[in-house]
């Protein structure tokens, strides 16, 4: 069997490099090239991963001709993920963007309609691959906690500056902040178009795909800043109201020491409890049988769920539809709180839902 051929194209976020790692480790994968508009962005991925210079582009469609990968992953800025979509998607390939799935509705369904009806579209959000979100999903399915009724997130880290591949620690600067497109609002930045997407779309997995009704939102206003660094968000299903918050500028981050509050979710059920926070290796239940909370080890992660590239390969080549966030309809309607939420915050008042 030959490999997979895929090509990273658009370096806007860090995760590129990330997702090139997990190429590069599958065994059945290969890097057939990488693309960007700016070729200095690309020199850290070309050296970790002995990308030859042939391989390396900054015109997509040469990059698309010159390489004919299968599957095509996307970094651009969130604004960007609808006009990138447009252009690989002619090329008849697979096609993973990274969180979020777009900066509005309407963008998320131009890149549904833009894929070919036999290729398949994932949004890849990494917390889907954190073992306590896996766990309570497969104590939610065993009906451990009843019928899940809200969520309660709290997500975000020190800032999108401060971080890099890998998780390799920077210290960005008050220029550094003014060149990125996470404080541009009109390429999809701020802290609600970044985190506010974990919360809406695992949340929507959680409670099993449901719509809410309406949507509260308040952001903060930072100064000299065009976008917000927290906002708190409030859904209200018909089974009770769930909550999400996003935050730039948590005391720590997540995935090296936990902030208070803490990162992760809370899942609440007719039955019972959930809590499982980012990057630990216990979660903790409490039932009705059970009322004292009770601390289980996550369960491992498994083949082919071990990470999203892994996953999505093998819904291809198998021929298994998406499930769970990676899938377009569990995503969508996360999007669809998403741009509840913003309207609400810049109108200053609850909406309904939105599309």
């Amino acid at each position: 069997m030959s490999k997979f051929r895929i090509a990273g194209i658009n370096f806007d976020h860090f995760h590129m490099g990330d997702l090139l790692r997990m190429v590069h480790e599958h065994p059945d994968a290969e890097i057939a090239g990488i693309c960007d508009e700016q070729p200095p962005r690309m020199a850290e991925a070309a050296r970790n991963f002995s990308i030859p210079q042939d391989r390396v582009f900054t015109d997509v469609a040469a990059c698309m001709e010159m390489t004919k990968p299968d599957v095509v992953i996307l970094c651009p800025a969130a604004a960007r993920h609808g006009e990138y979509v447009k252009l690989v998607a002619p090329f008849g390939v697979h096609v993973m963007v990274e969180k979020p799935f777009a900066a509005s509705l309407a963008e998320a369904d131009a890149m549904i309609a833009a894929m070919p009806g036999d290729r398949l579209l994932a949004i890849n959000w990494p917390l889907r691959w954190e073992r306590g979100a896996a766990t309570a999903m497969r104590l939610i399915n065993e009906g451990v906690i009843g019928e899940v009724r809200s969520y309660h997130h709290y997500g975000g880290n020190r800032g999108p500056l401060y971080h890099g591949a890998d998780k390799i620690e920077k210290e960005p600067t008050a220029a550094d902040k003014a060149a990125s497109w996470f404080y541009q609002r009109a390429a999809g930045g701020g802290s609600l178009l970044d985190y506010l997407g974990y919360g809406t779309t695992l949340g929507t997995w959680f409670i099993g795909g449901k719509k809410p009704i309406e949507v509260t939102a308040v952001t903060d206003d930072p100064p000299g800043l065009e976008v917000d660094e927290h906002s708190m968000v409030v859904v209200r299903y018909d089974s009770g109201l769930s909550k999400c918050e996003t935050r730039w500028g948590t005391f720590t981050d997540p995935w090296t020491h936990q902030p208070q509050p803490k990162c992760g979710f809370v899942i609440c059920g007719s039955e019972g409890t959930i809590s499982c926070y980012d990057y630990t290796a216990t979660i903790r239940v409490q039932t009705r049988q059970q009322p004292q909370r009770t601390k289980m080890f996550c369960d491992a992660l498994r083949a082919p769920e071990r990470n999203p590239v892994e996953y999505f390969l093998h819904c291809i080549g198998t021929g298994t539809p998406l499930s769970g966030p990676l899938s377009p309809e569990i995503s969508r309607i996360g999007q669809q709180i998403v741009d509840s939420a913003v309207l609400s915050a810049r109108e200053k008042r609850t909406v309904p839902l939105v599309g």
